[in-house]
């Protein structure tokens, strides 16, 4: 997994998306153009992020069948919904900080740290899993952007709004894991996947 602070498996993540900072427009906010600019480029990986992941639920949404059809139809709109609200804002806050939003599909590609499964129509459980992992990649993609931005680039504005998001990801995850971990819990506090805690 990469982060917006080190490098992809295809090299430095931020050397694909050029469109991070190449047009830096005037933005006098207390920050320098260079701080700016990283701001930018974590911010752009975000984006990416969020934009296939957007997809990805989508997709999931309309293939699900089965026992879990109703319940996870729902869960994914909804999630889809925030995710688009999300790079919403991701790209109005690159613009905030005077830089351009990645705004293609093939640059949302090469700056993403996600990965793609084409041709692949999963189970509920499988894309509940998919979707799980992306979810946790992004948690800690966007950890590392936080510290960069608030350290790095003294950017705590950008900080706190990622913050925010990360919090996001962190509910999304959170209902996606509880879908996974469900079972039966015994009256001897036993489940499928461990002991409940005695003060549960």
């Amino acid at each position: 997994m990469t982060t917006p602070s080190t490098a992809s498996h295809n090299g430095d993540a931020h050397t694909h998306h050029p469109a991070a900072a190449e047009k830096l427009g005037d933005a006098n906010i207390g920050l320098e153009s260079r701080e700016r600019e990283g701001s930018i480029r974590v911010m752009n990986v975000a984006l990416s992020n969020a934009s296939l992941l957007t997809i990805k639920t989508k997709k999931f949404h309309w293939d699900v069948v089965g026992p879990q059809f109703m319940t996870l139809h729902k869960l994914w709109d909804e999630q889809y919904e925030a995710l688009t609200d999300y790079v919403d804002e991701i790209a109005e806050r690159i613009r905030m900080l005077g830089g351009y939003p990645i705004g293609t599909a093939r640059g949302f590609l090469d700056a993403s740290e996600l990965k793609e499964y084409p041709g692949q129509v999963p189970n509920a459980t499988e894309a509940v899993r998919h979707l799980l992992a992306d979810h946790e990649s992004i948690a800690r993609s966007l950890r590392a952007g936080i510290e960069q931005c608030d350290g790095q680039f003294k950017d705590a504005g950008t900080a706190d709004f990622l913050t925010g998001m990360l919090q996001g990801h962190e509910k999304m995850a959170w209902m996606l894991r509880s879908f996974l971990l469900g079972s039966a819990v015994q009256s001897s506090g036993e489940a499928t996947h461990g002991r409940i805690p005695n003060n549960a």
